[in-house]
């Protein structure tokens, strides 16, 4: 179910909006949604399931080339941060 809702655009939008509309074909209406769909998707945050699960994927995946990052990671960071 679509809702009607009026928001304020700058002429500059407006007018970027309106030549790619007439560049693809689609109502400057989509395009609007497809902006706010894609700026919601960027904000959403994961539920705490999925950020465990999205950290358990990322397991071993990494190398830092070296042998000791587990027993000296305090060093390695202390000269990350000094560059």
């Amino acid at each position: 179910m679509m809702v009607r809702t009026q928001i304020q655009l700058s002429e500059d939008q407006l007018h970027s909006l309106r030549q790619l509309s007439a560049v693809s074909g689609r109502s400057v209406a989509d395009l609007v949604r497809q902006g706010v769909e894609l700026y919601l998707s960027t904000q959403r945050r994961a539920g705490r399931a999925e950020q465990v699960q999205r950290a358990l994927r990322s397991v071993g995946r990494f190398s830092s080339g070296t042998r000791d990052a587990s027993a000296d990671h305090d060093r390695y960071l202390a000269e990350a941060y000094r560059k």
